[in-house]
C-alpha cells in the first residue's frame, strides 16, 4: 500500500505544511536579520515577530537562537559539502568535473535577494566570528578544497599533492568567490553580466578559463627542471685514514 500524502489525513497534513512554511519564514527572518545586525544583536524576540509567528517556534524548530543562526548558513542553499560527491564521481572526465563544480557552486546566484543577505551574513561572521566559524572552515573550506585537489591530483597524474596543486586548488576557487564578492562592480560594469539568467553560462565560462589554467600548470611542470641531486660531501685523506 502507498505511503503517499493521499494517505496522511488531512489535518495532519496541514500542520505539516503549516509546520514548514514557519520554519521557511523563521529561516527567511532570521537570514536577514542576522545579516543586518549580527547574532548577538538580532533577537529571538525580533525575528519571531519579522516572521509572523512566536519564540516558542523557534525552540520547536531550531532548538535555539545558536540553532537558528547555524542553519542560516547551509539550508537556503546548502554546504560546500554536499557537492563533493557531484564533482568528484570518478565517472566524470576533467571538463565535466570542474563543469558540476563551477554550476554547483555558482546555483545560489540565481537567487539575488537571498545571496546579497547570505554574503552578509558570511562576511559578518569573518569579521566577528561566532560558534559556526570553526564548522564554516570545515564544511565550507576545508573539506571541499580537499575535494578539489586530490581531483586534480587524479586527472593530472601527479601522485601527490604538492604547494603548486594547493595553489591551483585555490586559483580555481577564487573564480568562484570573485563571482560572489564582485557583484556590485559587475552591475555597474556589464549588467547584462549580473543576472539570474547569466549564471550558466558563468559556470561555463569558467570551467573553460579552469581547463586552461589546469592544462598551464602541467605545462609547467613538464617544462620544470628535475629536482637536483644532492651531492655527498666528499671526506679528506685525514678524515678517512687515522
Amino acid at each position: 500500500m502507498s505511503s503517499g500524502p493521499s494517505h496522511i489525513p488531512a489535518a495532519q497534513r496541514v500542520a505539516r505544511s503549516d509546520g514548514e512554511d514557519t520554519r521557511a519564514r523563521l529561516l527567511a527572518a532570521a537570514l536577514q536579520l542576522f545579516s543586518e545586525r549580527g547574532f548577538a544583536q538580532a533577537s529571538v524576540r525580533a525575528i519571531a515577530e519579522a516572521a509572523g509567528t512566536n519564540v516558542a517556534a523557534i525552540a520547536y524548530h531550531f532548538g535555539d537562537k545558536a540553532g537558528l543562526y547555524t542553519a542560516t548558513f547551509y539550508e537556503p542553499f546548502g554546504s560546500g559539502s554536499d557537492l563533493i560527491p557531484v564533482f568528484s564521481d570518478p565517472s566524470l572526465n576533467l571538463a565535466q568535473a570542474l563543469g558540476c563544480y563551477f554550476a554547483g557552486f555558482l546555483e545560489p546566484l540565481k537567487h539575488e535577494g537571498l545571496v546579497t543577505q547570505s554574503l552578509r551574513l558570511h562576511v559578518r561572521e569573518l569579521l566577528d566570528p561566532t560558534h559556526v566559524w570553526p564548522e564554516l572552515i570545515e564544511r565550507e573550506c576545508r573539506a571541499p578544497h580537499q575535494a578539489l585537489v586530490q581531483l586534480l591530483c587524479r586527472h593530472m597524474g601527479v601522485p601527490q599533492a604538492d604547494d603548486d596543486m594547493h595553489r591551483l586548488a585555490f586559483s580555481l576557487a577564487g573564480l568562484v568567490m570573485q563571482m560572489w564578492t564582485q557583484r556590485d562592480p559587475l552591475i555597474a560594469v556589464a549588467p547584462q553580466l549580473a543576472g539570474a539568467g547569466a549564471v550558466d553560462a558563468w559556470a561555463a565560462r569558467l570551467t573553460g578559463y579552469a581547463l586552461s589554467m589546469v592544462q598551464g600548470e602541467m605545462a609547467r611542470r613538464q617544462a620544470a627542471p628535475p629536482p637536483a641531486k644532492r651531492s655527498t660531501p666528499r671526506t679528506s685523506n685525514k678524515e678517512t685514514n687515522p
